[in-house]
């Protein structure tokens, strides 16, 4: 498993590249073709390397996941599909946050739950997240719900990820905590600039922080696979 879907890999470093390149040069126009390859190519990857649980939740999960970041990879290079694009990364998260809570090693018995320490371990992604609301909201007009729906869950995807810790392998936890949390900071950086005002260098900070996240989330999930607790 380990190094199974390596050339899927080469192959979504290539385009991650291509897409920096065309951003860099202001040639968006043709990101059309070098952008959906991102998440087709990991997708390629993760379901070579995931053989041997041909048919899992998890699998199905993930896989769906990918497909849904295609979806709003695409939808977001045209501005007027923008609603659309929140809708397929919403279900994005929907299905990481299946997948972080299939790739933990206890049973969970909300009777035991300690919901005043994880509210403060929790804490300083709420208070990012209020953060980042207070700055945009009044731009948002018609959009306010659909946004507040999409950082709750995007915050949810967040801190099941830091759950995580301590049931998982180390590997496996700061990958894909650690991309949760560039997933989290590319959203934030996109909501910024499109309704608060424009960052520079922008595109290549939401870019950068996207794929990299994308990259570190698969391979935290694969590295809980290959090496269980």
């Amino acid at each position: 498993m380990y190094k199974k879907g390596i050339v899927w890999l080469y192959l979504f470093l290539v385009a991650a590249l291509a897409d920096m390149a065309l951003i860099v040069h202001s040639e968006s126009q043709y990101r059309i073709y070098s952008k959906p390859l991102l998440m087709a190519f990991l997708l390629g990857y993760f379901l070579q390397s995931t053989s041997l649980i041909r048919g899992s939740l998890l699998r199905k999960s993930v896989s769906a996941a990918l497909f849904f970041s295609l979806a709003g990879d695409v939808l977001l290079l045209f501005p007027n599909l923008f609603l659309y694009g929140l809708g397929a990364f919403f279900m994005t998260h929907i299905c990481y946050i299946i997948a972080f809570k299939l790739t933990q090693n206890h049973l969970f018995n909300p009777l035991k739950v300690n919901f005043i320490k994880m509210f403060l371990y929790n804490l300083p992604v709420y208070i990012l997240a209020a953060f980042v609301y207070f700055l945009i909201h009044r731009q948002l007009n018609e959009l306010k719900i659909p946004v507040v729906m999409y950082l709750l869950v995007l915050v949810m995807m967040l801190t099941l990820a830091r759950e995580r810790f301590g049931r998982t392998n180390a590997a496996s936890f700061w990958q894909l905590f650690l991309g949760a949390f560039l997933f989290f900071i590319s959203d934030g950086l996109l909501a910024l600039d499109k309704f608060f005002q424009p960052i520079p260098d922008g595109d290549v900070l939401i870019m950068g922080t996207y794929t990299l996240a994308q990259l570190l989330i698969i391979m935290g999930i694969r590295s809980h696979l290959i090496f269980p607790r």
